[in-house]
């Protein structure tokens, strides 16, 4: 079973998330066929840019915006230095200077996604609290860095960052 090992607070910069926006969880696989992840890395001029302003930059993440527990949108994409270009064909967040709240969730793959329900609960119990934007919406997402969440350990587990935004 997953757990989360860490939680923490970071100081993240202005940011523009690159992506494309779904009705539902999905669409990876047409991500991975289509090389839309390079498509944005390129638009940034690689992942050195992102990573040059925020240390945990240049994950292929999963984000989804709630309002009222509720899903409202789901996304697909990587973040970005703000103000880059956005390819033809996607959609952009453009996102303030702000404070995350992150938990490393530690398990197999399959069993880290499942678990980030817990994480909002670890966020709180450290003392932060998700901020929501003018319309009301929280914004929460997965940040499946490499190597952290793409190279198992000797036990065949990742670590998995799951981040909101908080106040």
């Amino acid at each position: 079973m997953a757990e989360i090992m860490k939680v923490f607070k970071e100081e993240v910069p202005a940011m523009r998330f690159i992506g494309k926006k779904y009705h539902d969880y999905g669409g990876w696989g047409e991500w991975f066929a289509n090389g839309w992840f390079d498509v944005v890395e390129s638009s940034m001029g690689g992942t050195d840019g992102i990573l040059a302003i925020w240390e945990n930059g240049g994950a292929y993440v999963g984000l989804e915006r709630r309002k009222n527990g509720q899903l409202a949108e789901y996304w697909i994409g990587m973040f970005t230095p703000e103000n880059t270009i956005v390819p033809e064909g996607f959609e952009y967040i453009d996102f303030p200077k702000s404070s995350m709240g992150t938990c490393w969730v530690y398990g197999k793959e399959e069993e880290t996604h499942a678990a980030v329900c817990n994480c909002r609960k670890a966020l709180q119990d450290a003392g932060m609290e998700a901020d929501t934007d003018c319309s009301g919406a929280e914004t929460s997402f997965e940040n499946c860095l490499c190597p952290r969440f793409t190279t198992p350990d000797e036990k065949g587990n990742v670590i998995l960052d799951y981040c909101y935004y908080i106040k």
